[in-house]
């Protein structure tokens, strides 16, 4: 197997970077299939009702998972998160994946939601696959706006996803996911 192969498991929350993930692999003919962790978020019901409906759009193979305990929030960040995430994707890569994608971006100010952290990390997931595997982040450098904007032109379907961190039935209008989207998309998406 080598890192060329055309399948990427997308871990998918549901959100609006997740789903762009799935559109850029699926216009790009991978065979995509998602995987979306319940952590004991407050917004889990609202995150897996909304991935169902963007895995069901693109009709791809969903799986989900629960991790079995609540990943403790420290001012907007998850510590460990990712790192957790991507871990434990292992247990759900069939022999013909060679991608795990993740939608990390540039302006989080997180460890694990950066460049350096996807290098890092990426040495750990050599040292289990041996290089057959890759941790694969094709908007790394794209701003919150950026991705809006790649949606927007790829007609990816935004109003299916969900992004309220306090997990509102619409949006709060005061979480940073739901300022992102006022601030992209305006006030209208939250209602």
């Amino acid at each position: 197997m080598t890192r060329e192969n055309d399948s990427v498991l997308v871990l998918a929350s549901g959100g609006i970077d997740s789903t762009a993930l799935i559109e850029y692999y699926a216009s790009k003919k991978y065979k995509v299939s998602a995987l979306f962790f319940d952590y004991g978020q407050i917004s889990r019901t609202k995150e897996l009702q909304a991935v169902r409906k963007v895995c069901s759009y693109y009709g791809i193979k969903l799986e989900e998972a629960q991790l079995g305990f609540t990943l403790k929030n420290t001012s907007g960040e998850f510590i460990g998160r990712n790192a957790l995430f991507i871990t434990s994707a292992f247990n759900f890569l069939p022999n013909n994946y060679s991608k795990i994608s993740i939608g990390i971006h540039s302006g989080t100010p997180y460890y694990d939601c950066s460049k350096t952290f996807v290098e890092d990390f990426q040495r750990i997931v050599d040292g289990y696959f041996e290089g057959t595997v890759l941790i694969d982040v094709p908007f790394v450098e794209f701003t919150k706006g950026q991705i809006i904007e790649y949606c927007l032109q790829e007609n990816v379907p935004i109003n299916l996803t969900y992004s309220c961190e306090n997990g509102y039935e619409k949006n709060c209008g005061k979480c940073l996911s739901c300022l992102d989207r006022r601030e992209f998309l305006g006030k209208s998406d939250l209602m």
